[in-house]
């Protein structure tokens, strides 16, 4: 790809070169593409030995100014292997060719264009960047700044941290310099999170006798500056997350929570209101008491309202920029907004009932299922998920504003991000005692549900199963036909051979849930009775944990209370042969589920009742009940007692 880079440039910076690399620089700005390709090339070959160390500083600077330019100087300095370059001119002693090197690779590596692995990509490179560390103030700040803009997931932090970050970097949180403070601290929260190996490090570390998460706690102090604050927060943010730092610690109860929701009051810039919110939402999104206290702290709850209030009318607005910039920022500010309102209202009922009583609340959450912004629709179907656990909500706000009409549509045609949590929510609002089961129902949902469970996700098929059990929870005939013709034998199958126990068991839970009550039990054994009684030998005769195997046996003791649907277990030797063995299994969850079975198969006031007992007999099932009444496990003897009292009546 040609070498083309844009002019104009900021010719303050480019002041510094001397007439020497004037020639060369002039090339730069020619309006003639092969002559700005000379120019660029000039410049590379500028890096060779044959140079003066003065003459190679100037070129640094010249390509430093060109990649503060646009995006496409950056992609024609990239293909003129312009990194390779600045890491072998690291190589050389003089400290100011040195800065001026990695002062150009900062402002390429910060570019949104260029590559982060491209630093990781020789071993020897972040070695000799941590050696210089201890250069200047100058170098302690670029190689910060580099590290924190190129450490992009666990394996970037993993080669970082064994390289010796943390130490190397400790030190540099009390330095003289600002800047210098900052990066490192801007490091120390891109390597801690989601990384619990980085986070219990940094919690012993100690600088100058005081521990790293006190030095955190003094930068998040409101005579600090924002930023430092904000970033502080992160690192103690992330550290607790991990585990390092106790949810209850004062050090985040006092000092880390309500920092971050000063973050989201109306002083602060847009830019910092979101960044404030979605840290304070992955503090407490897993931790019911920090969710009580962040709910009653500032009010919080009606502060975070404001968020949707952007842009405000153009009519309020007089300056075209502060529009411009309040609507970019709308997007984010929702999108933070509803990732708190999801992380506070994640168990707590009363908060719930809060978040829902905010002004027009459910109709943003409503608008924002169907926002053109990706990130929106999720935070949005977030937060829903999070006030849809509340059995009251499902019975009163969600049904008065028909929610499961724009979530129906969302389940449509989304990215797998937001289906899993749509499906989840679905699960939800599929409840029994949810008034919108009927009309989802009647929407299609059984063919979408279906559709989930072939995904290759696992989340989506583990909510496509999950839906359909509570679907068929206490349903009528028709809706478990439905189901069962929606799904196929061969898709049942397929989900009962499922290699995630969560599939499994939920698929378990759906056929439980389709044989209940008698006339079904008989009518849907009599059209799947053979596949299912395939899929319950299977699963009994497989490696398959306690907890499948006791629902496999719950869903034959349903069979056997069938009316007609338990002639299907006493024809089949093999089965009945397999209840025998579960009754004397060593667990006793086992065993109770096959008593039932046979206390289903022997009761007495049905038809055929006293042939099944002769047949049980003679296949020694009476032999093994008396030795059950004899158990220690009071549940198992009265079972045991119960089923021999059908013998003697």
């Amino acid at each position: 790809m040609a070498c083309v880079l844009e002019a104009p440039l900021r010719m303050s910076v480019l002041s510094e070169v001397t007439a020497s690399s004037r020639h060369y620089v002039d090339r730069l700005f020619d309006l003639d593409p092969q002559k700005v390709l000379q120019g660029v090339m000039l410049l590379y070959l500028l890096q060779q030995e044959t140079s003066s160390t003065e003459l190679r500083t100037e070129c640094a600077v010249v390509l430093g100014s060109l990649a503060m330019g646009t995006e496409n100087n950056v992609k024609s300095l990239l293909d003129c292997h312009i990194i390779p370059a600045l890491l072998q001119g690291l190589l050389l002693p003089d400290l100011k060719f040195i800065e001026a090197c990695l002062r150009c690779l900062r402002t390429i590596f910060i570019s949104p264009v260029t590559p982060e692995d491209l630093l990781y990509t020789d071993a020897t490179v972040i070695s000799h960047l941590m050696a210089l560390l201890s250069r200047s103030r100058y170098t302690q700040e670029y190689i910060c700044q580099i590290f924190s803009h190129c450490c992009k997931g666990p394996d970037h932090q993993t080669i970082l941290f064994n390289h010796g970050a943390v130490q190397n970097i400790a030190h540099l949180l009390v330095s003289t310099s600002y800047k210098v403070r900052m990066q490192a601290l801007k490091c120390f929260s891109v390597l801690a999170f989601e990384n619990p190996q980085v986070s219990m490090t940094l919690v012993n570390v100690s600088v100058d006798g005081e521990l790293l998460p006190q030095i955190f706690v003094k930068m998040l102090q409101r005579d600090k500056p924002i930023e430092m604050q904000l970033t502080s927060a992160k690192c103690l943010t992330s550290m607790c997350r991990a585990g390092a730092i106790r949810t209850d610690d004062s050090c985040i109860v006092l000092k880390t929570l309500p920092c971050l929701v000063r973050m989201c009051s109306k002083e602060r810039l847009l830019e910092e209101r979101v960044e404030g919110a979605e840290t304070l939402a992955y503090l407490i999104e897993t931790d019911v008491e920090l969710q009580r206290i962040a709910s009653i702290t500032d009010h919080l709850i009606v502060m975070l309202a404001d968020y949707f209030k952007y842009p405000s009318s153009v009519s309020a607005i007089t300056d075209i920029k502060r529009l411009d910039h309040d609507l970019k920022h709308a997007h984010e500010l929702r999108q933070a907004a509803f990732k708190l309102y999801a992380s506070l209202g994640a168990n707590d009922e009363d908060i719930r009932k809060k978040i829902i009583e905010t002004e027009n609340m459910m109709d943003r959450i409503v608008n924002g299922l169907s926002e053109s912004s990706i990130k929106v629709r999720l935070a949005a179907v977030r937060c829903l998920h999070s006030l849809s656990r509340s059995v009251q909500q499902l019975r009163t706000s969600f049904q008065d504003h028909a929610v499961w009409k724009p979530l129906m549509k969302v389940l449509q045609n989304a990215p797998n991000e937001i289906l899993v949590v749509a499906s989840s929510t679905l699960c939800n609002l599929l409840l029994e005692f949810s008034p919108s089961k009927e009309p989802i129902l009647e929407s299609g949902a059984i063919e979408l549900l279906c559709s989930l469970t072939q995904s290759e996700n696992l989340a989506l098929r583990v909510n496509g199963i999950w839906a359909l059990m509570n679907m068929a929870f206490q349903a009528e005939q028709k809706i478990k036909s439905d189901i069962l013709r929606g799904l196929s034998t061969e898709q049942l199958f397929q989900l009962l051979s499922d290699s995630d126990v969560n599939v499994l068991m939920k698929t378990l839970g759906l056929l439980r849930n389709l044989l209940s009550t008698r006339p079904h039990i008989d009518h849907i054994m009599s059209t799947h009775g053979k596949q299912i009684m395939q899929a319950v030998t299977l699963i009994l005769e497989g490696e398959h944990n306690i907890e499948v195997k006791e629902q496999t046996l719950c869903i034959l003791a349903n069979i056997a209370d069938g009316t007609t649907a338990k002639e299907l277990i006493m024809t089949n030797d093999d089965i009945l042969q397999k209840i025998k063995y579960y009754m004397s299994h060593s667990n006793a969850k086992l065993q109770l589920a096959a008593m039932f079975c046979i206390s289903n198969l022997i009761w007495n006031e049905e038809e055929g009742s006293q042939e099944r007992q002769d047949k049980l007999r003679d296949m020694g099932i009476v032999d093994i009940l008396h030795k059950l009444s004899q158990s220690s496990d009071p549940n198992l003897c009265d079972k045991a007692k119960t089923a021999l009292q059908q013998y003697l009546a």
